[in-house]
């Protein structure tokens, strides 16, 4: 991987919303830190803020940004109804890994029962400090049909609470050019997940994501170029061909590839050209460090202000193409609101995050439970929240009383990053 430059920020430097919002901000976040919104957390930043966080995971209208990334926080019903309690927008569940018809499965190095996680302190290249979270658990160690009652536990627990829950799948990869899929896990897999998407009468097509993130990393399965495009370019298809009746809609959870900066741009162009085209892409989870160590255990993932890094730099370059059409779900060290800004400024229309879950509590005002309490930070954080981010967008923009969208940040972003490559930039966002 190539050691990147930083990032240049989107936002302007000395964005600051309006000394009204502001106040409004300071007392938010001390009155609500440990006391329930009035509302519904979207409807009351609609009404005392005129800001409409609406957002999208792919074919999912979602109420706001914030959701829970697939990992070792989404693994049981009690985890998803403590997130629903909290008001995150959507949970995309523990990845599940395929099995065949008799239990098998081709991928079944990823079954890794590990749930112990650390939550470490990182400096980035650059010298900025931030958290990542090590461990060494892969995907759902149990079988399929137990992640399916959990599928159908998780969704009945969520659908009257407005929040979204989806499955996330491991499906075959060969490791060679010549080598067959293993289309009869397909078929089985997807046919479970379907019957358990519609256990309690929803009839909308499956939505799944689709993880590749460990398979990018330390695995022989990621040393060839060819194959890794391979598989970006094949998966959907394969799912819609073997997904039943009712095809699947599939989103595309792409890692930190072990090659430069161009190879990342490379898998997104061969993901736009799939046909059929994912529903989603999840841009871009974890990076591979061989020589970092967790235990006795060498080579891990790991996240921090690098991951964040690498990612808004290569979003900012594909937003330069100005090809990519398929919506964004950004992950990659969403510690603060101003960070999740940046994604949808450079075009993510959804946010999954792990990391900013697991932090110590002193990093959050609200002593709730942690879900509850991370959600507060990235939206009322009067300095660093999404909030005060989006205030002094439309401050700058002097459209004060207007309301503004989430989803309206990727058209800013585009004629920000314009207005800096002609070199017309002056500071403040389009109007």
């Amino acid at each position: 991987m190539s050691d990147l430059p930083q990032y240049r920020s989107l936002l302007p430097s000395r964005l600051a919303p309006p000394s009204r919002t502001a106040r409004h901000l300071v007392a938010d976040h001390e009155r609500f830190a440990d006391a329930p919104y009035p509302v519904r957390v979207d409807d009351y930043v609609r009404e005392r803020y005129a800001i409409d966080l609406a957002a999208s995971l792919g074919p999912l209208a979602l109420r706001h940004p914030i959701g829970k990334a697939s990992g070792q926080l989404s693994l049981r019903a009690a985890q998803v109804e403590a997130d629903v309690d909290a008001d995150l927008a959507f949970v995309v569940l523990k990845t599940v890994i395929a099995e065949s018809p008799a239990g098998s499965s081709r991928m079944a190095a990823w079954k890794i029962e590990a749930t112990r996680m650390e939550c470490e302190r990182i400096r980035s290249r650059r010298g900025e400090d931030g958290y990542t979270i090590s461990w060494i658990g892969r995907g759902w160690e149990k079988d399929l049909a137990s992640y399916c009652r959990l599928v159908v536990d998780a969704r009945r627990i969520a659908r009257d609470r407005g929040v979204v829950v989806i499955p996330s799948v491991k499906l075959h990869l060969p490791s060679r050019l010549d080598e067959p899929y293993d289309i009869a896990e397909y078929r089985h897999t997807l046919a479970a997940l379907a019957d358990a998407w519609g256990a309690g009468g929803d009839r909308a097509p499956l939505v799944v994501e689709k993880d590749f993130s460990p398979t990018l990393a330390g695995s022989d399965l990621a040393a060839e170029k060819a194959a890794i495009l391979r598989w970006l370019y094949d998966v959907p298809r394969l799912v819609a061909e073997h997904g039943g009746t009712r095809t699947p809609r599939v989103g595309i959870k792409v890692m930190n590839a072990l090659f430069d900066d161009d190879f990342q741009l490379e898998m997104l162009r061969a993901l736009e050209a799939a046909r059929p085209r994912p529903a989603f892409l999840t841009l871009f989870n974890r990076l591979f460090d061989p020589a970092r160590a967790f235990g006795e255990h060498r080579g891990i993932a790991y996240g921090g202000p690098d991951l964040s890094d690498r990612n808004l730099a290569v979003l900012t370059q594909w937003a330069r193409e100005g090809t990519g059409t398929l919506p964004i779900s950004a992950t990659g060290n969403i510690v603060d609101g101003r960070l999740l800004a940046e994604y949808a400024l450079r075009g993510a229309s959804s946010a999954q995050i792990h990391t900013f879950f697991q932090l110590p509590r002193a990093c959050y005002r609200s002593h709730s439970p942690r879900s509850r309490a991370a959600l507060h930070e990235l939206l009322f954080h009067p300095a660093t929240g999404l909030l005060a981010a989006m205030a002094g967008l439309r401050e700058l923009a002097g459209t004060t009383h207007n309301a503004l969208r989430f989803l309206d940040l990727a058209e800013v972003g585009r004629e920000l990053l314009a207005r800096r490559d002609d070199g017309s930039d002056a500071g403040t966002p389009p109007r």
